[in-house]
């Protein structure tokens, strides 16, 4: 008679809705799903959108959000936590709270994917809810995994190469206390990231570039796949290095849908 299988990893997403399921809370939970975790979700929003744009955006009444963490954490419990969007300083609260008061910010890793800036530059979130997360969450965050836009907002530092991504990238590390790993997908060439700790000691992740229009939703699934990862036993390099390797293969499966950015193919993914 086999064994039965270990049980999966139970993993926390709270994030915003994407209804073309490319991004977000969907992008999540597929690739909690295929790396072998249970994926949980606190939905902060909902969205009406496609791969060419966002139409409509509705947010929950006050204390909605913390329902739903509680309602998973009290029940089936927590192995790792993402978080993504969380568009206002009241959500960013909200949200801080419900893990400090469930103790879910101390002791259960926690990775955090700072979604501010949008592929076309508009600021998706205000300097108080900016803020709020540097003076709050991003600090108890296990790792915080910024965009070279994002990077730049939070470090207060302009950045044109991998050198200046770096200097960015230490200072944040240092300010914050905690892991950073900076994406640098929008600059030219191979994709080269870069992991800082606290104390300024670097990792350098690096390939080359996949000419693609079908990228929507790669620092979500980055940033879940990171959160399974550790939430199975892996070191942090480690997720970080088969993250990055799940993203990649997730484009190069890309199922071409839309007329815009389009989705990943995460469900042609195995690991």
């Amino acid at each position: 008679m086999a064994s039965p299988l270990p049980a999966p990893p139970r993993i926390l997403t709270i994030a915003g809705s994407d209804s073309s399921g490319g991004a977000g809370i969907q992008a999540d939970i597929k690739t909690i799903t295929m790396l072998g975790g249970y994926a949980m979700s606190a939905i902060t929003s909902v969205t009406a959108q496609n791969t060419c744009s966002v139409t409509a955006v509705e947010s929950f009444p006050q204390g909605f959000v913390a329902k739903q963490i509680e309602a998973c954490a009290k029940d089936i419990g927590v192995d790792a936590i993402k978080i993504g969007m969380l568009a206002s300083e009241a959500i960013v609260r909200e949200v801080g709270d419900s893990l400090h008061a469930l103790k879910l910010d101390t002791g259960v890793p926690l990775v955090i994917d700072p979604v501010m800036v949008a592929t076309s530059g508009h600021r998706l979130i205000d300097e108080s809810a900016v803020e709020a997360l540097r003076g709050g969450l991003l600090r108890k965050a296990s790792l915080v995994t910024p965009n070279l836009a994002e990077l730049e907002l939070l470090s207060g530092r302009k950045i044109g190469g991998v050198d200046e991504m770096c200097e960015a990238a230490i200072a944040l590390a240092a300010e914050l206390q905690t892991l950073v790993l900076a994406k640098g997908g929008h600059l030219e060439g191979d994709v080269v990231d870069i992991l800082v700790d606290a104390a300024g000691e670097l990792r350098r992740f690096a390939d080359p570039r996949i000419e693609s229009d079908h990228t929507h939703g790669t620092g979500c699934t980055l940033s879940s796949a990171i959160a399974t990862l550790i939430g199975r036993g892996e070191s942090m390099e480690e997720a970080v290095t088969i993250a990055r390797q799940f993203v990649r293969s997730a484009i190069m499966n890309a199922p071409g849908f839309g007329a815009g950015n389009g989705p990943l193919g995460h469900q042609a993914v195995r690991r």
